[in-house]
C-alpha cells in the first residue's frame, strides 16, 4: 500500500481508516469492519523519519477508545463523512461489506432532505422522505459520532416508525407520531434526487387563472419569423408569467424542447404528436416495405399488425435519435384519429408517467412514458443480430449490430441492480441450448467483479479475441443496459468450438463447468481458483466437486456441511484462501439429486478447512494442536465444524471409552501462535466466503440466483428463456425478477424447513432450495489480490 494514500483529505485534522481483516493486539481482537483514526500530526510523525518505510500506524479504535498498533496492510482510509456514515453500521461484518460495494454508501452520500427513500422496517419496505441527515449523539466530546438519516414514514409506512422526528428528547424535524425513524443508510433505499426540470413540466395549476393552452395540445409559435408548430409537453408559472415547454414536430426528438412564454403561443386545433416516421435501420429497408391500410384509412407498414400491449419497439424520430421501450397500451387519445400506443421507454427520455390530460392510460416511472403514432413504433432493433451469427440463428436481415466501445463498467450492486437489471428483455437472451453458458456468465459478472481478471489481464495474442467479445459484447453490456442479445453469446460460442476443438458449442447443451474450465484454463489461462492438498501432493482447478456416500443423518443439509464431510472424507486442505469458490452439489448427472433439498449457507467458514492454518479447539476456544476426523462424525458434537482440539482438551475428550481408539491428528501451529498460547492470547481468526450466487438445473435447463446486495431478501431470479416471442423463428425473452421470498425460508428452523413441501414455497424459492447445481462463493478481501 502507498503511504500517501493513507493521509486525509485537505483540512481534515484526523485520519480515519476501516480495518480489512481482523487483527489481535495484546488480549484484545478486533475484527474485520471496526474503524479507527488517528491525528495527521500523529501520521506525519510516523512516517517523516528517514529510514525504511514503516509497516505499522498507531491509532485509536473508534468502538472502546484503546490505542492499538496495526499493520497498514490491513487499513483502508475512509473520509470523514463516509466514516460517519459507516459508523451508524453496528456490524462490523455489514460496514466492511458496505465499504467495498461502495455504491450504496455513494447514495447515501449524495443523499438530500426532501428526497423519496424506502426503508426497511421489520423485514417490509416502507415509503419516506428523508428529513434529517446527521448525528443523533449527545455527547458532543465524541470523536466522530454516526450519522444517520431521519425519515417521515408516508403512505402504507404511516404509523409504522417509531418517534415524531425526536431523538432521546432532542427534536431533529416534526412530524406525526410514530410517523419518524431514525436508520443508518443502510437499511436505505435512496430514489432519485428531486428534478426541478421535471416538476416543471407537471406543476399544479392555479385553478383561479384561466390558462388558455393545456399539455397535449398542438400549438404554433414563431423562430426566426418561421412558423413552427409542435405540442405543448408542459404548463407551468415562473413570477407571474406563465410558460409552455414545446416539443417541435421539426426537432423531432423528446431531448429537444423549446420553452416559449404563454403570449408568443397559438393554440391550433389537437393534432397528432409526431409526424409518422419509418425508421431506416428496421427490420427491412423502407423501401423493401410491405404497407396495408390502417383503420383510419392511411397506409401503414405490414408489420404494425404484429405489434400488441408489451411488445418491444423502437421509435425513431425526424433527425434519427432512437429510444426504445415496451408498449404498455394501445387505442385512441380524444380528438386524436391515429391509433396511438402507451410505451414505456428503457431510459429516462419520455415526458410523461402514463398520463395524458389528466388521464392515466397506464403507468410506469416519471419521464419514462411516451405516447406516439403506433405507426412510427417497429420491433426493437436488439433483435437483430450481427451478419455472423444470422447463419446459426436462422435470422436475416441487413442491419449488423455495431460493435460495443471497449468501455468498463463496474458490477451492478443494489438499487443499481435492480434499476438496470429487472424486467423482461434484460439478462442474457438464451438461443440454442445456450442456457448453460447464459447462466454462469450471469451469475459470474452482472453484480460481483471477483473473477473480472479474465477481461482485462493480458493474454496471448491468439486469445484475446475471445477477451474481447466476452469484455465488449456480453459483460459490458450486461452491466451498462442491462441486457445482452443472443448473437453476441452465439460468437463467443463459435470461438469457444474452435478453441475447444470441439464442435458442438454452439448447439448442444453442456455443462456450466464445462464451460468455465474451457474459457478459464485452455483459452483465458487464468490462474487456477482452486489449489488443494491431498496426501501432500497438490493440485489445481477451477470448480469443485462434492462427492460423499449416502449418509442417513444428512436429511437436509446446508453447504456448510457437504463441503466440511467431502473434505474430510477425501482429506483435503485448501493451501490458500480462493477469491472465488465454486461448488458443484453432490448429484449424478442432470436426474438423480443426492438431497431433496439443501439450504444455502451465505457464509461459508472455510478456517477450519485451511493448510497450516491456525485453529480453534472446538471446545475450549484455545489455539488447536490436533485433529480428529473420528470425532467429526461422534453425534456429541455440534453437526458442523471439523474437530480439532487443544492438547488437553484432546486428552479429556478421548480418555472416553467409546473415542480410545480414535487416531488424531497433529497439526502445525503457526509459530506467532505458538507464542500467544504461552501468554494466553490466542484468539483465531475467522475466515469466510460470502455467497454471490446460486446455479440450479430442472429439467435439463439452467436458470441462476444471484445475491445483488447484503440483505437477506436482495436476491434476484434470472432466466434466459423465460418466455418466447412467435414460433420457430421467434426469439426467447429473457427475464430477471426479484425474490425477495427466499429470505423466509432461509429464517426457518431445519425441522420446518425439512417438511416444507416445494410445490407450496412461495414464488421462486423451490427451485433454490431443491435444484441447486452449484453455488459460487467470493473473498472480497483476497480479490483485491488476485
Amino acid at each position: 500500500m502507498m503511504l500517501s494514500s493513507l493521509l486525509p483529505s485537505a483540512g481534515d485534522g484526523n485520519c480515519y481508516y476501516i480495518l480489512t481483516e481482523d487483527c489481535t493486539y495484546g488480549s484484545k481482537y478486533f475484527q474485520a469492519g471496526n474503524m479507527c483514526f488517528c491525528s495527521e500530526r500523529s501520521y506525519l510523525r510516523n512516517f517523516s523519519s528517514e529510514g525504511p518505510p514503516a509497516c505499522f500506524l498507531k491509532v485509536i479504535m473508534l468502538d472502546d477508545s484503546s490505542t492499538v498498533t496495526v499493520n497498514i496492510e490491513i487499513l483502508q482510509p475512509v473520509r470523514q463523512e463516509t466514516a460517519a456514515f459507516l459508523l451508524a453500521i453496528g456490524s462490523h461484518t455489514e460496514r466492511l461489506n458496505y465499504f467495498l460495494e461502495r455504491l450504496s454508501l455513494e447514495a447515501a452520500l449524495r443523499a438530500v432532505p426532501g428526497q423519496q427513500v424506502m426503508v426497511e422496517i421489520d423485514r417490509q419496505h416502507l415509503p419516506g422522505v428523508i428529513r434529517y441527515v446527521g448525528s443523533t449523539c449527545r455527547n458532543s466530546s465524541a470523536v466522530l459520532a454516526p450519522c444517520f438519516f431521519g425519515v417521515e414514514l408516508q403512505g402504507e409506512g404511516e404509523n409504522k416508525g417509531r418517534s415524531d422526528g425526536s431523538y432521546h428528547g432532542t427534536e431533529y424535524f416534526k412530524c406525526k407520531r410514530n410517523c419518524g425513524v431514525f436508520l443508518p443508510f443502510n437499511r436505505i433505499q435512496f430514489g432519485p434526487i428531486v428534478d426541478d426540470d421535471y416538476m416543471k413540466q407537471k406543476p399544479k395549476l392555479d385553478t383561479v387563472e384561466n390558462v388558455p393552452v393545456k399539455v397535449g395540445d398542438a400549438v404554433s409559435f414563431y423562430v426566426d419569423e418561421v412558423l413552427t408548430k409542435g405540442v405543448a409537453m408542459a404548463v407551468y408559472k415562473e413570477g407571474a408569467q406563465w410558460f409552455v415547454k414545446v416539443c417541435p414536430e421539426e426537432e423531432g426528438t423528446t431531448d429537444i424542447f423549446r420553452e416559449i412564454p404563454m403570449d408568443s403561443i397559438v393554440k391550433e386545433s389537437l393534432q397528432s404528436l409526431f409526424s409518422p416516421v419509418v425508421s431506416n435501420v428496421g427490420l427491412v429497408h423502407p423501401n423493401q416495405m410491405k404497407h396495408e391500410i390502417s383503420e383510419s384509412g392511411e397506409e401503414c407498414p405490414s408489420w404494425i399488425s404484429s405489434l400488441e400491449v408489451n411488445s418491444m419497439v423502437q421509435i425513431t424520430l425526424d433527425k434519427g435519435n432512437q429510444v426504445s421501450g415496451i408498449i404498455r397500451w394501445l387505442g385512441y387519445l380524444p380528438q386524436i384519429k391515429h391509433k396511438m400506443a402507451g410505451v414505456e421507454l428503457d431510459e429516462d427520455k419520455g415526458v410523461t408517467d402514463g398520463e395524458w390530460l389528466g388521464q392515466y392510460y397506464f403507468h410506469c416511472p416519471p419521464k419514462r412514458g411516451l405516447f406516439v403514432k403506433l405507426q412510427s413504433c417497429q420491433p426493437d432493433v436488439r433483435f437483430q443480430w450481427s451478419r455472423s451469427s444470422q447463419r446459426s440463428l436462422g435470422h436475416c436481415g441487413d442491419q449488423e449490430v455495431p460493435p460495443q466501445a471497449p468501455d468498463s463498467f463496474p458490477p451492478l450492486r443494489d438499487e443499481a441492480a435492480v434499476r438496470v437489471l429487472k424486467g423482461r428483455m434484460k439478462g442474457i437472451q438464451g438461443h440454442c441450448n445456450s442456457c448453460y453458458m447464459d447462466a454462469a456468465l450471469f451469475s459470474l459478472f452482472s453484480c460481483t467483479s471477483v473473477v473480472d481478471s479474465m477481461l482485462f489481464r493480458p493474454f496471448p495474442l491468439c486469445d484475446r479475441n475471445v477477451q474481447s467479445i466476452l469484455r465488449d459484447e456480453i459483460v459490458t453490456p450486461l452491466r451498462k443496459t442491462g441486457f445482452v442479445h443472443a448473437g453476441s453469446v452465439m460468437h463467443l460460442r463459435e470461438q469457444l468450438t474452435e478453441k475447444g476443438q470441439c464442435s458442438s458449442f454452439t448447439n448442444a447443451e453442456k455443462d456450466p463447468e464445462e464451460f468455465l474450465t474451457l474459457i478459464m484454463h485452455q483459452i483465458l489461462r487464468i490462474e487456477p481458483l482452486l489449489r488443494l492438498q491431498s496426501g501432500g501432493q497438490e493440485q489445481d482447478c477451477y470448480c469443485y466437486q462434492i462427492f460423499m456416500d449416502k449418509q442417513e443423518d444428512l436429511v437436509v443439509p446446508d453447504v456448510q456441511q457437504l463441503v466440511e464431510r467431502s473434505f474430510l472424507s477425501s482429506e483435503l486442505k485448501l493451501v490458500e484462501i480462493p477469491s472465488c469458490f465454486i461448488i458443484q452439489m453432490p448429484r449424478f448427472g442432470k436426474e438423480y439429486k443426492m438431497f431433496s433439498k439443501i439450504i444455502p449457507s451465505l457464509e461459508l467458514d472455510i478456517t477450519d478447512l485451511l493448510l497450516d492454518s491456525p485453529r480453534e479447539c472446538c471446545v475450549c476456544g484455545d489455539v488447536a494442536t490436533l485433529e480428529c476426523s473420528e470425532c467429526f462424525k461422534d453425534k456429541m458434537f455440534s453437526a458442523t465444524g471439523l474437530k480439532q482440539f487443544c492438547s488437553s482438551c484432546s486428552r479429556q475428550v478421548h480418555s472416553h471409552h467409546h473415542r480410545s481408539s480414535h487416531k488424531p491428528t497433529r497439526l502445525h501451529v503457526p509459530e506467532e501462535f505458538q507464542s500467544r498460547k504461552a501468554c494466553g492470547s490466542q484468539q483465531v481468526p475467522r475466515e469466510k466466503l460470502e455467497l454471490f450466487a446460486v446455479l440450479c438445473i430442472e429439467t435439463s435447463h439452467y436458470v441462476s440466483f444471484v445475491k445483488y446486495g447484503p440483505g437477506s431478501q436482495h436476491w434476484m431470479f434470472f432466466d434466459s428463456m423465460a418466455d418466447r416471442h412467435g414460433g420457430e423463428n421467434g426469439f426467447n425473452i429473457p427475464t430477471v425478477t426479484l425474490c425477495p421470498e427466499v429470505a423466509k425460508y432461509l429464517d426457518l428452523p431445519l425441522a420446518v424447513l425439512a417438511l416444507e413441501q416445494p410445490r407450496d414455497m412461495d414464488g421462486v424459492a423451490k427451485r433454490l432450495f431443491c435444484d441447486a447445481y452449484m453455488y459460487m462463493y467470493q473473498s472480497k478481501k483476497m480479490s483485491l489480490y488476485k
